[in-house]
């Protein structure tokens, strides 16, 4: 059943009830809907934080939280697949995103960005980049979060479908030994 194989990578409830930053959603951490594994809970917990690992803002894990809250989502898994952006995915990812929005807005390519870690220089760079990067990450953030929300309501309903047929068989030679024993 796909909920072993979801249940194997997924973080522990308890262990997400204490972290700190989540602390503040207090009661709503109990609701045992948050943590169940179903067809509709998983594809909307692929929905929720695929969007937002997608979103180019810092605390994606604490919207993500919200929204699975919002969508009756499980919430452990909306909040793991954030880390689809993490320090290594980063950079690629957000660079593909500015690029679609770039594209999108028809505005140049700024290839030959003269980074300094000051505060001028960060100010100037983001107001050039933000808005095709913003643009470029939620239009890909929305497609994607649709894409893997269908791929795993089918994916579940293709693997218990499956299961089913499998041991439909299972059942069928065996009867069919036991027919010819006797």
């Amino acid at each position: 059943m796909p909920r072993k194989i979801f249940k194997k990578y997924m973080p522990d409830q308890h262990k997400l009830r204490a972290h700190p930053s989540l602390r503040w959603l207090g009661d709503h951490l109990h609701d045992p809907n948050l943590w169940h594994l179903t067809r509709k809970s998983v594809s909307r917990a692929f929905l929720v934080g695929v969007f937002c690992a997608f979103l180019p803002i810092p605390g994606q894990m604490l919207v993500a939280a919200v929204l699975a809250l919002l969508f009756a989502s499980n919430l452990a898994i909306s909040i793991g697949l954030v880390w689809l952006t993490n320090p290594l995915t980063i950079p690629p990812i957000f660079y593909f995103t500015y690029r679609i929005g770039a594209s999108l807005l028809d505005t140049h390519i700024r290839p030959d960005i003269d980074f300094r870690w000051d505060l001028a220089s960060l100010q100037s760079e983001l107001a050039a980049i933000w808005w095709p990067l913003l643009l470029g990450s939620l239009l890909t953030g929305v497609l994607l979060a649709i894409l893997s929300y269908f791929a795993v309501h089918w994916f579940w309903i293709w693997h218990v479908n499956n299961s089913w047929r499998k041991r439909r068989q299972s059942r069928l030679r065996r009867s069919r030994r036991s027919n010819q024993d006797d």
